[in-house]
């Protein structure tokens, strides 16, 4: 699934050897990795939610701009800190994001600030001047 919804070759590095899987009623709904989380499965539609190390875990395995979202020096404290991407601030997006896909939100260095669902396509972000772009689940910063 995660070579799927990311990129061919991205579910070995996703899943390195000693993860453990948490099951209820037969069907995973967490993967670990030692003490960390790396995700959720969720359970409409069995796609993949990141958690940090997750994000973390992707951000290495995946080249620029791939599933990046760039926001400008003047919004990545914020969305650092786990508020929304707004259009306005999007400086560049990968042009293949669709919307509803799990996305890695940088800074213009390719920081991880956070991860989140595209609400637009990769194209409609840098385009658009209002209007949410991005909406956080996860800001890695302050810690």
């Amino acid at each position: 699934m995660a070579d799927y919804l990311f990129d061919r070759g991205v579910g070995a590095q996703l899943f390195p050897d000693g993860v453990r899987v948490i099951k209820t009623h037969g069907r995973i709904r967490q993967v670990w990795l030692g003490d960390k989380i790396l995700c959720t499965i969720r359970a409409s539609d069995g796609f993949i939610v990141l958690n940090r190390k997750g994000a973390e875990l992707l951000h290495a395995a995946l080249k620029p701009p791939r599933l990046r979202v760039t926001v400008s020096e003047e919004a990545a404290p914020l969305v650092a800190s786990g508020r929304t991407v707004f259009a306005k601030h999007v400086m560049a997006a990968d042009p293949e994001i669709r919307p509803a896909e799990e996305v890695l939100v940088v800074d213009p260095q390719d920081k991880l600030l956070a991860s989140g669902k595209a609400l637009l396509n990769g194209e409609e972000m840098v385009a658009f001047k209002t209007g949410v772009a991005v909406v956080v689940r996860r800001g890695f910063g302050g810690d």
